[in-house]
């Protein structure tokens, strides 16, 4: 087999293309992301991600527990308080992330332009 899995098993194949599915959706990204500077509560994700709904980041945050990515904390409260915080694990996606990030800020200017000389191309056609 060639490819990006080549190096690894075969039967790893179905879960390494779930992981990359995982930290490659936005929400996964956009969470990650923010809870680089430590644990935040529920509501204060909700309002430092512009877009996304309750729902969603319910799904997304039981999606990255679920692959160890972070915790939930819940403390015996009144009224209840709940913090998500990344795992060791978490942390070392953070850094592809950032080096994602990164690469796209670098060169946002460069892909912005290939997108205009394309668009207009395509509207020539």
């Amino acid at each position: 087999m060639s490819g990006p899995c080549s190096r690894w098993p075969a039967e790893h194949g179905e879960t390494i293309r779930q992981i990359i599915e995982r930290a490659g959706n936005k929400w996964a990204v956009l969470v990650v992301s923010s809870l680089q500077g430590g644990p935040l509560r529920y509501t204060d994700l909700l309002h430092s991600i512009p877009g996304l709904s309750q729902r969603m980041l319910t799904h997304t945050l039981h999606q990255l527990r679920r692959d160890g990515l972070i915790t939930r904390t819940a403390y015996p409260e009144v009224p209840p308080r709940v913090v998500y915080a990344l795992t060791d694990l978490g942390t070392t996606l953070l850094i592809a992330i950032t080096t994602l990030i990164d690469w796209a800020g670098t060169h946002h200017d460069e892909i912005q332009d290939n997108r205009t000389r394309f668009d207009t191309a395509e509207a020539i056609i």
